[in-house]
């Protein structure tokens, strides 16, 4: 079923048909350039510490089975930019086809772009986007999308008035936790009763972050109607943050990833509310289908921002899969 809805995303995002392998796994085998000889294919991950990026990684090694003739080569900078260009170099000089660039919080990798065009080798970037447009093709998230929703769910369920906490994960140029916070806000503060309190400090991204954060939160504020982290991993977190000072019942949390423990707890009716999805695992497949179509002969949309539609209680079970990579 992975790979029949894989095929189906990049069906849906224009790519060729050579992008999707058959049935048997022995994808590829039957279309263009990509079917003529074992293919090597580079993962760049600036960093693996976060569970959205491991399984990003996952779902691009994953998808790679599903073709005969495609060998993976993946590497971690440990949060490093200087590291993540290193590593891109190592790959280019181990020959690879194409590579991958899972770049979380970075706005732009100058030197390992300038690598990457010099050996005219093809580049997909996965969830982030760099500055300068100087890749082949990105596919990611809608993240003014997913705060403007998230914003509007809040805006609606507390009808107008009440007091909510903001938990944002950094740093401070970070521009997909911006254009998910600066989304939302632009709808709240349509709704002058909405009063907000922005954490001082940054989540990191994390479940820990986000519990000591919240912690600290809650220390500052004796009443919060509602609390929105920039994803889910720092939202589960807070959430376990409310439930040890015994305020569950007071406030609901709203994040965005669609990460499958939040999808659980959305399912299960506590106060995390809802969530946008952001799959990594359907992001990373699909960044894996389209390196395959470009080196088939594709030409594809160089931006491709994905939809990232509400979960609730009401339309969760859509969504929910507890043997999802991500």
């Amino acid at each position: 079923m992975k790979k029949i809805a894989g095929c189906a995303l990049v069906g849906a995002l224009a790519l060729s048909l050579a992008a999707c392998g058959s049935s048997d796994g022995s994808g590829g085998d039957n279309g263009g350039g990509a079917a003529k000889k074992t293919l090597t294919i580079g993962i760049a991950n600036y960093s693996l510490q976060a569970p959205y990026f491991i399984a990003m990684a996952k779902a691009i090694e994953t998808e790679a089975k599903t073709y005969s003739n495609v060998k993976v080569i993946s590497t971690d900078a440990q949060g490093d930019a200087a590291k993540l260009t290193t590593n891109v170099n190592d790959l280019l000089t181990q020959n690879v086809d194409g590579i991958i660039i899972s770049g979380g919080p970075l706005n732009a990798a100058p030197a390992a772009m300038n690598a990457i065009e010099q050996k005219k080798v093809p580049s997909i970037l996965v969830d982030r986007k760099f500055a300068g447009g100087q890749y082949t093709s990105w596919i990611g998230p809608n993240n003014t999308q997913i705060g403007q929703g998230d914003g509007q769910y809040i805006a609606d369920r507390l009808k107008g008035t009440g007091t909510l906490a903001v938990i944002t994960g950094g740093p401070a140029d970070n521009t997909i936790g911006l254009d998910r916070t600066n989304g939302l806000l632009g709808v709240v503060k349509q709704s002058p009763g909405i009063t907000v309190v922005t954490a001082p400090d940054f989540g990191g991204w994390s479940s820990d972050g986000g519990l000591k954060v919240m912690e600290n939160v809650l220390a500052k504020n004796k009443h919060i109607d509602a609390v929105f982290c920039e994803n889910d991993a720092m939202c589960l977190g807070a959430q376990k943050a409310i439930a040890d000072a015994g305020r569950t019942s007071e406030m609901f949390l709203v994040a965005a990833d669609g990460q499958k423990e939040a999808l659980a707890a959305i399912k299960s009716g506590s106060n995390y509310a809802a969530t946008a999805v952001n799959n990594a695992d359907t992001i990373g497949r699909a960044g894996l289908d389209r390196m395959m179509a470009v080196l088939a002969g594709a030409e594809p949309s160089k931006d491709t921002p994905l939809e990232a539609p509400l979960v609730t209680g009401d339309n969760v079970d859509r969504y929910s899969n507890p043997d999802s990579i991500f």
